[in-house]
């Protein structure tokens, strides 16, 4: 049987929709880390669903280092105004950036690079997340890093 505070855990730390964490307790017997994994295939199944949709909306996230020595410019698409109006959507743009600023790693591509605040995960998986949690769409259509 599941608590409230098992599924206010699994909410604050995936930001999934309490209906979803409470499924993916449920499937996993009240089992957190299970849950999460869980929740980690549902993203990808669905940003998958969701790859070919138009994204003709979004915004352009700058970022400088503060020793001026270092920027990043991106353009980050989703599929409506309402979504990229959103302060999560805003936030995640700035979070890209950031990533992007502390990666010097010409080779790997961006989506598959750990993300920097959780290196147990990479950027896609934090992209994927987001379209579950959304349901729309979400491309990084762009970007340029500058240093000097």
């Amino acid at each position: 049987m599941q608590n409230i505070e098992q599924v206010k855990k699994l909410r604050e730390e995936t930001g999934v929709s309490i209906t979803e964490c409470k499924k993916a307790l449920a499937e996993a017997n009240d089992d957190i880390e299970r849950a999460k994994e869980i929740l980690r295939s549902r993203s990808r199944v669905m940003a998958e669903k969701k790859k070919d949709r138009v994204t003709c909306q979004g915004i352009i996230e700058s970022y400088i280092h503060t020793n001026k020595k270092l920027g990043v410019l991106l353009e980050l698409n989703c599929e409506t105004d309402f979504v990229a109006k959103a302060d999560d959507f805003k936030g995640l743009a700035h979070e890209l950036c950031l990533q992007i600023a502390a990666s010097d790693d010409e080779e790997t591509p961006l989506l598959e690079q750990p993300w920097v605040k959780d290196p147990s995960k990479n950027v896609k998986e934090l992209l994927d997340q987001y379209i579950a949690k959304v349901g729309e769409n979400i491309v990084v259509k762009r970007f340029v890093r500058y240093e000097l």
